[in-house]
């Protein structure tokens, strides 16, 4: 992956996130993370993780959006970044 520290791929998924915080590749288990690894995430405050905790469990992170928990905005933003296992 050499060049530039974002790569955009033809499906629009950016390889490499520099704002991340963590180790490369972690993604943030939105069932099991504390309230502030959530809040870690961009776009992510103290109410809306609060809302994903309250909001558990989850069987996939589109339900961040069916159950209306973060915007299309926000899950843009942070989709990458998390998952449930």
């Amino acid at each position: 992956n050499g060049g530039s520290a974002l790569n955009s791929s033809s499906e629009g998924i950016i390889v490499g996130s520099p704002r991340f915080a963590g180790e490369a590749g972690a993604l943030i288990n939105i069932n099991t993370s504390s309230q502030s690894q959530l809040e870690s995430l961009t776009g992510i405050g103290p109410v809306t993780a609060q809302k994903i905790i309250a909001g558990r469990p989850y069987g996939s992170i589109e339900e961040l959006l069916s159950k209306k928990i973060v915007g299309s905005k926000v899950f843009g933003q942070i989709k990458d970044k998390i998952a449930v296992y």
